[in-house]
């Protein structure tokens, strides 16, 4: 099957935010798998062309933008045997990172991911390569099935891009892209696809997610209980309507994990090595006395040390976190947060590390190889957030031997088995109400079965015992493609 892989993100190139991890492992496991797959990509600024072989321009495209055309060059290269198209542009693209900076997103995203969509679809016949699937990561990819239905399908139907369907991902439902409705003629299209009751409006604003969900072929989510949950009321960050009219081409494929990258039991980068074998996890202790020594912590056994890995928002439930993170310290839980968030939060993350000195860390930004040795040395994994795109870090988490925290209908209870209503299986613990009392009750549950030294060695077991290979979730890709090409979906707008 051909595939042309269209995401903002790749792990080895450049990384934002976890879909970078995703859009990679999908991609070369993909590609293992037997597909023809080449993955385009916005050349923005930081992205590291060093792993890349055989870069080469190939040639340009010009697209629409505004009332003119821009010139887009396309150039490709291999990372291993996963072929790569970046799509560049100096101004819009190279020059600025993929969504934003410090001061928050470029006002102008709408013209760059415009840009980008529009040369993704013009670059096929540059390329060469005819794609029986789309595939398109989140809301920066949301004009591309927009375009390929309105100006390929109906206007030039031998063009590669009218003849492939479309596989609209969507990783993360509260970044949607929104603009305001004064940027469509300088995108390109007509206001009618912005007013119908299929297209592009969401709370009058221009909305490129939605654009995708309506538009795509086929619509991904990240498991089979979120496709069920965001068609309820409130759930689908407005999008609750589109999710319950397309429920027939809605799907749920739960991520995997790369275990070549992610491994304990032969990780360079774990002072000591461990698996499930290691019946009493003396492997694992030894990562976390080393982990309390590297970061000054106070170094007890039977302290329960919680991570806390991502972006410190309200995306990510970090606000409720916030709200008790002084009881949690309070009950001698030692915390360490590794992850980015504005000036001030970061430096009232400072402040608590003061305060309890030996008890709490920072690690600002991500750093992959300081996420392998927190997650070897941690016992408990804290994902507050309300909606989670991604299993990802919860399933490398449990092989680690972490044991996740998470809010009840976050999407990740697909991935968790909740240990108080299942204490066979169990492999980790939930918070119903969403709060910061809720996450304080769910820290005492896991404290609760903590201080039983077998009780808990029998959760981590099931952690690490859990298989979320990617393998498996690619070939749920490639049925879920299958669809695609089956099925002739016509959208029409009406005039």
């Amino acid at each position: 099957m051909k595939i042309a892989f269209a995401t903002p993100e790749l792990q080895s190139l450049v990384r934002a935010t976890s879909l970078a991890e995703v859009s990679e492992s999908l991609a070369r496991t993909l590609r293992q798998e037997g597909a023809d797959i080449r993955v385009f990509l916005p050349w923005t600024a930081e992205l590291n062309t060093a792993p890349l072989a055989e870069v080469r321009l190939v040639g340009e495209v010009r697209v629409k933008d505004g009332a003119g055309k821009q010139a887009v060059q396309i150039h490709t290269g291999l990372l291993g045997d996963l072929p790569i198209v970046l799509i560049d542009h100096p101004q819009l693209l190279r020059s600025r990172l993929p969504y934003a900076e410090d001061e928050g997103p470029y006002p102008d995203n709408w013209r760059r991911y415009a840009l980008y969509a529009r040369a993704v679809l013009e670059s096929l016949p540059l390329l060469g390569f005819e794609p029986e699937v789309l595939h398109c990561m989140d809301w920066t990819t949301g004009l591309i099935p927009v375009l390929r239905e309105v100006e390929y399908a109906t206007k030039q139907p031998d063009h590669p891009a009218a003849k492939a369907g479309t596989f609209f991902a969507v990783h993360n439902l509260a970044m949607q892209g929104s603009f305001e409705r004064e940027i469509l003629p300088h995108i390109g299209l007509p206001h009618r696809i912005f007013q119908h009751v299929h297209g592009l409006e969401l709370a009058g604003k221009v909305n490129y997610l939605k654009a995708g969900c309506e538009f795509g072929t086929i619509l991904g989510v990240n498991s089979p209980s979120q496709a069920e949950r965001i068609q309820g009321t409130d759930r689908g960050y407005g999008l609750e309507d589109t999710f319950r009219r397309r429920h027939k081409e809605l799907v749920g494929i739960t991520n995997g994990v790369d275990y070549r990258a992610w491994d304990p039991s032969n990780d360079p980068l774990l002072p000591q090595t461990f698996s499930s074998k290691d019946k009493e996890l003396n492997g694992k202790r030894k990562c976390k006395a080393s982990l309390q020594a590297a970061l000054g912590l106070d170094n007890g056994a039977r302290v329960m040390l919680a991570a806390v890995i991502g972006r410190f928002d309200a995306d990510s439930g970090f606000d409720l976190l916030a709200e008790v993170m002084t009881s949690i310290l309070e009950r001698n839980v030692e915390v360490v947060l590794m992850g980015s968030g504005k000036h001030e939060i970061l430096e009232r993350v400072r402040t608590m590390e003061t305060t309890f000195a030996g008890g709490c860390r920072l690690i600002e930004g991500y750093n992959a190889s300081a996420a392998h040795t927190l997650l070897g040395g941690a016992d408990l994994l804290i994902q507050p957030s309300h909606f989670h795109s991604s299993n990802s870090l919860i399933a490398i988490g449990m092989r680690y031997g972490v044991v996740p925290l998470i809010y009840a209908q976050s999407g990740l209870e697909d991935t968790v088995v909740d240990y108080e209503k299942d204490k066979r299986k169990g492999t980790g613990f939930t918070f119903a109400r969403y709060t910061g009392d809720g996450v304080l009750e769910g820290v005492d549950l896991a404290r609760k079965a903590y201080k039983e030294a077998a009780e808990w060695r029998g959760i981590v077991h099931h952690c690490l015992k859990q298989d979320f290979s990617w393998q498996a979730t690619a070939r749920e890709y490639l049925k879920a493609y299958r669809r695609v090409t089956r099925r002739t979906k016509s959208q029409v707008i009406d005039d």
